[in-house]
């Protein structure tokens, strides 16, 4: 057996050759977390200003969750769907229902956002084909947009960078604008048509209405456009032209999900009715992987009755992720959480607004509840983004991670061009710590303003 080339009690040089995921970029290794902290192994405190990735919404060392976990880990980790039942899975289900909306009654797990989003175009594809419905095999979806990084998933993506190097391998699903009122394509920004949200009907006529099986956004605007909230009477549009068409509306809430939007779902905001919705990261807050779609019942006991779902995970509703799960969902109800994301994103888009009058790049502060994000730009006036070599977003980022402020960075225009950061801490967020946030933010974008001369 070879050795361990590296002092496994020296973490400063436990960076190996063996271990990839993106980049060749190094960081430090975590040491522990609690609250909206995390400390690295050389002690320096980090504010965990993006809840990771926009997933940790309880806040990180919950006591009650990490005992529910080693409670559920002493009696079984793992049972295969198709051998035994779990009660776990079935509570989670059951408190689920309980706080959807009342036609969404069925839930099935898997593990991750990608999955679920995989799970719920073959949910909506095998619905039509049982009902003679073949042809029905198009989804639209958004531009730009992340459904997740699966192969069907990726294929609803609208994100440049990521889609690039799969194109030939992907599905080419047919994309409409997405609602992004600051870059609004249509140049109606006073007098909104909603342009955007039409552009769903011509897009199913240019397919062929007999040919569409569904349409999948997020309520809310997620990494991709950066916490971008549609126009009021936008998924009143959606709905009709879903209805009229007799395609399924499926909304995505993987990220907007339990409690980040200041409601427990998204959708809440808007007198919409889904067919499926898709879950995942806040579901347990990054403490187990888990997924999940809720689904009208209709839709499922047609397929059960015709030979079952054929879809499936070996870890799909495993003991150990529905018991994480139930126990972070009680948390956040008994916490009265998605009531504080709303009361503190108030907080901290006033504190962020008051940024934005300070430092002339900001040029726009948008979201809802405790999914919020700034957008940078050149010219506030013209709104014309930095060029994209510049990277201003990874800029602010870096000085932000200097200061010990965890922000999610991404780019707007596709994932092309643009530059915008996402601030969406653990909505346990209080009122001080807030203020420690913006005081870090405000730090950041100072050290961030002072380079942009030397950029051109």
């Amino acid at each position: 057996m070879t050795e361990n080339p590296v002092p496994m009690n020296n973490l400063e040089s436990f960076h190996t050759d063996y271990l990839f995921y993106q980049t060749r970029r190094r960081l430090p290794f975590i040491e522990r977390a609690e609250g909206i902290y995390i400390w690295d192994h050389t002690g320096k405190q980090y504010l965990d200003g993006s809840s990771g990735a926009v997933t940790c919404n309880i806040g990180h060392g919950n006591h009650r969750v990490a005992n529910r976990l080693a409670d559920q880990a002493r009696k079984a980790v793992f049972a295969y769907r198709t051998q035994f039942e779990n009660a776990p899975a079935h509570r989670y289900a059951a408190a689920l229902v309980e706080h959807l909306a009342p036609h969404l009654q069925r839930i099935f797990f898997v593990s991750s956002g990608s999955e679920a989003v995989e799970a719920a175009i073959k949910l909506c594809r095998q619905y039509f084909f049982n009902r003679g419905q073949k042809q029905r095999q198009q989804f639209i979806s958004r531009r730009p947009s992340y459904h997740g990084s699966t192969m069907g998933a990726l294929s609803l993506t609208s994100y440049a960078p990521l889609e690039i190097p799969f194109r030939a391998m992907l599905h080419a699903y047919p994309k409409i604008q997405a609602p992004y009122c600051y870059r609004c394509p249509y140049h109606k920004r006073a007098a909104c048509n909603l342009e955007c949200a039409w552009e769903l009907e011509k897009a199913i006529q240019e397919q062929g209405p007999d040919s569409v099986a569904g349409f999948v956004a997020e309520p809310i605007g997620g990494a991709s456009t950066g916490a971008t909230v549609p126009p009021p009477k936008y998924f009143e549009v959606i709905q009709h032209i879903c209805k009229k068409y007799g395609i399924f509306l499926i909304l995505d809430e993987v990220m907007t999900g339990f409690g980040r939007t200041g409601k427990l779902f998204a959708y809440e905001h808007w007198d919409v009715e889904a067919d499926i919705v898709v879950m995942s990261k806040g579901m347990t807050s990054g403490y187990y992987p888990l997924g999940g779609i809720a689904a009208r019942t209709e839709y499922v006991e047609e397929m059960l009755e015709k030979g079952g779902f054929f879809h499936g995970h070996t870890l799909a509703g495993n003991p150990m992720g529905c018991a994480v799960g139930l126990e972070v969902l009680d948390v956040m109800i008994e916490n009265s959480l998605p009531e504080n994301s709303a009361l503190m994103g108030r907080v901290l888009k006033h504190g962020l607004d008051r940024l934005k009058k300070r430092y002339d790049f900001i040029g726009q502060v948008r979201g809802r509840g405790l999914h919020m994000a700034i957008e940078l730009v050149r010219d506030r006036k013209t709104r014309e983004p930095f060029p994209p070599e510049h990277k201003v977003h990874f800029l602010l980022t870096d000085e932000a991670y200097d200061e010990g402020l965890i922000v999610y960075p991404r780019r707007p225009i596709n994932g092309l061009r643009g530059d915008h950061v996402m601030i969406a801490p653990p909505l346990i967020i209080t009122r001080k710590e807030i203020k420690e946030l913006l005081e870090r933010l405000d730090r950041a974008l100072a050290r961030t303003e002072a380079k942009l001369p030397r950029l051109g």
